[in-house]
């Protein structure tokens, strides 16, 4: 049984949506694949509107939030959004990507009826994208994998705020039409709606990055006096990780997902080719150098569906997941750099190209294992866990 043949655990809605998601990326999106509107910094923002009128048409727009605001359960939402990432395009069409997706989960589950109304409802319908404002230049000593060293300020003026900062590796700030910025006050962290573009919102410049499947690329961005109404923040002053920490565990999650249907392509592509590929008087896959290593995929494939529904389930419960989701973030990860590595390798100098979407998948993945946390951080925090487990029992 392959990856994509399990639907186990999910109601028949749910595998109606997880159908129709493959046959819609595998026969609409790839298509686009070669479409010239692309470059290191993402599809362009006609590309995005065009694969997103195809998504409305076949009704497949935000599959994962129903027409009511209901959402998937996490489970089910696995098994759309390994099915949306077959194609480094598919999470865009579908409103399914990274910054969004995690985005929509939050407002959903903390946003008030107006907020969103205001900023929530055309993330959903697809009709803006959105930018988190955390991250911080390191060179400012600002905030990256530790959120406590944040620097961007923001102080009441009246009915408003006023926040000032710096932030980098912004995904998709330029372009966005919402932007959730954080930033810390003498009560602590908070965390901001805005409208966007905003004059006082400056981007100084896009990055040349290893990976560009994400609209508007990842940006650094100043923030001058940026006038912000109280009924705006999410919350009351001081709670902004508190909120962070809604979307923190679900977000690396759905990072899980979506890289693992890319991998899961790559691993269809590597297969074809060498099967298809005589070496030596016998198809490459016939070598045991080769065969072994798209078995080894195989292997690491599985695990890493297994770690993410597994995860998912805990989700589901209703905890918060902040351990299992850091233990399935390393696991898969790493798991997928395993697979997208073999897959260029088995394929030569064919996997190097840009022929075929697995030179992409590589870059993507191996940028994977940055986003939401490094695996040596992870890896760190699980290990104080330990000795704090360690401790209570002691």
């Amino acid at each position: 049984m392959t990856p994509l043949e399990q639907t186990h655990g999910l109601s028949d809605r749910a595998r109606d949506i997880a159908r129709r998601v493959e046959s819609f990326v595998r026969d609409t999106v790839v298509p686009y694949e070669r479409d010239p509107r692309q470059d290191a910094h993402g599809p362009a923002e006609a590309l995005v509107a065009e694969l997103r009128e195809q998504a409305r048409a076949a009704g497949l727009m935000t599959p994962h939030i129903g027409a009511d605001g209901s959402h998937l359960t996490h489970r089910e939402m696995t098994a759309v959004l390994i099915r949306s990432g077959l194609s480094t395009l598919g999470p865009v069409a579908l409103n399914t990507a990274a910054p969004d997706e995690g985005n929509m989960f939050l407002l959903g589950r903390v946003g008030s009826d107006e907020l969103k109304a205001r900023f929530l409802a055309p993330l959903v319908a697809g009709d803006k994208r959105s930018a988190f404002f955390m991250t911080e230049p390191a060179a400012d000593g600002g905030a990256g994998s530790d959120p406590s060293m944040m620097q961007t300020t923001c102080r009441p003026d009246g009915n408003h705020w006023v926040i000032d900062g710096r932030k980098a590796y912004i995904t998709g700030a330029q372009g966005a039409g919402v932007g959730i910025v954080m930033a810390k006050a003498d009560e602590g962290a908070c965390m901001f709606l805005v409208d966007l573009p905003d004059p006082a919102i400056r981007i100084e410049r896009v990055l040349d990055t290893l990976d560009g499947s994400m609209p508007g690329g990842h940006a650094v961005v100043r923030i001058d006096g940026l006038r912000v109404p109280a009924s705006q923040m999410l919350g009351e002053a001081g709670e902004g990780f508190k909120y962070a920490q809604v979307r923190l565990a679900p977000a690396r999650l759905t990072h899980c997902m979506r890289w693992l249907g890319a991998c899961l392509r790559a691993q269809e592509i590597a297969t074809d080719y060498t099967c298809r590929r005589h070496a030596f008087g016998k198809p490459l896959i016939e070598h045991e150098g080769v065969g072994f290593m798209l078995a080894e995929n195989r292997i690491d494939l599985m695990q890493a569906e297994l770690m993410t529904y597994w995860c998912a389930d805990v989700l589901d419960r209703g905890d918060r997941g902040t351990t299992e989701s850091s233990m399935a973030k390393v696991a898969v990860s790493e798991a997928l750099m395993r697979v997208a590595d073999k897959c260029v390798q088995v394929m030569g100098g064919q996997g190097v190209t840009a022929d075929t979407p697995v030179e992409r998948v590589f870059r993507e993945i191996r940028a994977f294992r940055i986003y939401d946390g490094p695996t040596e951080v992870h890896k760190w925090s699980l290990g104080r866990k330990i000795q704090r487990d360690w401790s209570k029992r002691a």
